[in-house]
């Protein structure tokens, strides 16, 4: 039990857990643990494993993991956290994400200990008869209890009907499988909790609905999401996923070793007081869980050497840095040679919105210097930046560098 509710923000419900648990052991047989993921997109990042770690905690233990595809309600799209109806994919780009997520999932997964499942097989089966009668299981009222649905229903914004059948139809996902478990993120306890009536519906043992936090980005504010370019990708490079993990806030690092490592809270609770008596400098501790999760995807030589090019790059010894070029005629053509410090940090893509911009700059993150060496900490959003001449200068926000050139 310890194991399985490392990092679980809600289990509905624990005792049911327990005994299904206790139930298992004793008769031998495994429980079903379903997790569904819709191909909306098609790379998976850090903010996805969170759920892949809990899964292999169950396979660890001897029990069945479905990693179920959403080819089916990838089509409908999860209106889930949506202001407006989101648009819809196409079977094919839906299959496609989907051999991308196939290939990816396997460097956290067991795959010999998972089965993967498309829900096509028996929606697609159940025609319009059976989802009429899938429709009777379930009330608008109950459906619009949703704080999504519930918004856009008071400020009168549209809700498609197709929208309203995403939360049973991965509900019946949960019937069809007869899952014991079912995991998700907590953005998703809405639908998950669907499965569980429906399954009651059906005269089946209702599932245990375990919900995970969302991993918030490198930017320390938003949830990890490419859309705002704040999100590590698992298939990225390895120097890319180790400068990354060091751009993020020491804040926000021992969250990620909660949800991104098996290390035991105990473990973690020592780390975190031997940095907070400063014993061990935070760096030191970033360092460690850049490689592991480097090691996690690319194995452990490639963690080394990014580990090794980190250091050359980046050395705390007061060296010069090495960094990729912008230039502020190209990011603001036919603008003048300054612009404001939150303008260029979305620019250069450093920061993913304005929001985050000052918010980094009130936090002290954002420094200028004109050799790489030297470094101004910038006080306002309002300052501006001049490239000046020839070299230009460096910008830097955490961890991460550009040298911004006229």
């Amino acid at each position: 039990m310890d194991l399985l509710l490392k990092g679980v923000e809600a289990c509905e419900k624990k005792e049911d857990l327990e005994k299904k648990l206790a139930r298992s052991l004793k008769t031998g047989k495994p429980l079903r643990v379903k997790v569904g993921f819709d191909p909306s997109a098609p790379d998976l990042h850090l903010g996805h494993t969170v759920v892949f770690r809990k899964m292999r905690h169950f396979q660890e233990l001897g029990h069945e993991v479905v990693f179920l595809i959403g080819d089916f309600t990838g089509m409908i799209g999860d209106p889930t956290g949506k202001k407006a109806t989101r648009p819809q994919l196409t079977r094919d780009e839906v299959l496609a994400n989907a051999e991308t997520y196939k290939a990816q999932v396997f460097k956290i997964l067991d795959p010999v200990k998972t089965r993967v499942m498309f829900n096509s097989e028996w929606l697609s089966a159940l025609g319009a008869e059976g989802l009429v009668r899938l429709c009777a299981k379930y009330t608008v009222a109950q459906l619009l209890e949703r704080d999504d649905f519930a918004k856009r229903f008071k400020e009168q914004k549209p809700i498609a009907v197709h929208e309203l059948l995403y939360p049973l139809c991965q509900g019946y996902d949960s019937v069809v499988l007869a899952a014991d478990v079912e995991l998700g993120g907590t953005d998703q306890l809405f639908n998950l909790l669907v499965g569980r009536d429906l399954m009651r519906e059906s005269g089946q043992e209702p599932q245990v609905v375990m919900t995970l936090p969302l991993l918030v980005g490198t930017d320390g504010v938003e949830k990890m999401s490419k859309s705002l370019g704040n999100a590590i990708g698992i298939a990225e490079s390895p120097d890319e996923i180790f400068g990354r993990i060091m751009s993020v806030s020491d804040t926000s690092m021992w969250t990620y070793y909660t949800l991104l490592t098996d290390l035991t809270p105990a473990e973690i609770e020592t780390m975190r007081t031997e940095v907070a008596a400063g014993t061990v400098h935070p760096k030191a501790r970033k360092m460690d869980l850049a490689g592991r999760l480097v090691e996690d995807f690319h194995g452990r030589d490639a963690a080394l050497a990014a580990r090794a090019e980190f250091d050359r790059r980046f050395s705390g010894t007061g060296g010069a840095v090495t960094a990729d070029e912008q230039s502020l005629a190209t990011l603001f053509p036919g603008d003048s040679l300054e612009r404001n410090i939150a303008d260029v940090l979305v620019a250069s893509g450093l920061a993913a919105s304005k929001n985050i911009a000052r918010q980094k700059i009130r936090e002290g993150a954002v420094s200028t210097s004109p050799d790489g060496q030297a470094w101004t900490k910038i006080e306002s959003a309002a300052e501006m930046l001049r490239a000046g001449s020839g070299e230009g200068v460096f910008l830097r926000m955490g961890k991460r560098f550009v040298r911004v050139k006229p």
